[in-house]
């Protein structure tokens, strides 16, 4: 006859075992309790809740799902040179729950997507067409480093970015290009790194940023200006 559970394991060990299970259980993701739940912003018209009010299932159709125009070139016609179509739960509400979206960049020759990091997804970006350079950035290692990786992206390549790491990619190509990205996240946030520490308003303090980028109080606010002009225009 096989030894009872509490002989086999002492007390101590039992309560331990329970503990790393209950946090276990509470730090991962819920698991969707339905098939889809299509987000509305009118909870009048919604049924189910589940991360956010959900449409009536028995009002969804194929038009939930679909999203027409993914195929259109954005405008490059800007200082980076690249245009950005993110696909999320906020344009397409169906994504709910569902931990997914995508985006599609196109870039000018020369057109930048700059350094910046989400939040909440790793991506995978495929390059449909023209030629990238494309990396990212370690956090910092035991020895305070950051390694950068990097390549040379050609139409078919794929390329990862961890979550929450900083990466960017430029066209090195003589033509514009393309590239379709996939994110593990329904919403995976953007942060600029450019525009959050030199374009934040209200402004971080110079002092604070010239001795973390070792230069002068002047060039600093010279490059807040900057960001800050690019700010006005776009109101």
């Amino acid at each position: 006859m096989a030894k009872s559970l509490g002989a086999r394991f002492s007390f101590p060990i039992l309560v331990f075992m329970a503990i790393v299970g209950l946090y276990m259980a509470d730090a991962t993701d819920p698991g969707p309790l339905q098939d889809f739940c299509v987000g509305v912003t009118n909870p009048n018209t919604a049924l189910f809740v589940n991360g956010l009010f959900c449409k009536n299932p028995m009002n969804v159709t194929e038009r939930d799902f679909t999203y027409r125009g993914f195929n259109t070139p954005g405008d490059t016609g800007n200082e980076l040179g690249t245009s950005v179509m993110m696909i999320n739960v906020t344009v397409l509400p169906s994504l709910n729950t569902l931990g997914v979206s995508v985006a599609r960049v196109d870039y000018a020759p020369g057109g930048v997507n700059p350094p910046h990091l989400h939040p909440r997804a790793s991506e995978i970006l495929t390059v449909i067409d023209g030629t990238l350079y494309a990396g990212f950035v370690t956090a910092n290692r035991i020895d305070g480093s950051n390694k950068l990786f990097a390549t040379v992206l050609r139409k078919g390549d794929l390329f990862v970015f961890p979550q929450g790491l900083i990466h960017f990619q430029i066209n090195i190509g003589r033509t514009n290009a393309v590239a379709n990205v996939a994110f593990g996240s329904q919403n995976p946030g953007v942060a600029t790194v450019g525009n959050s520490v030199f374009g934040s308003q209200p402004s971080i303090r110079v002092d604070v940023l010239s001795k973390a980028f070792h230069v002068d109080e002047d060039v600093i606010e010279e490059i807040q200006s900057q960001f800050n002009e690019v700010l006005i225009k776009q109101e």
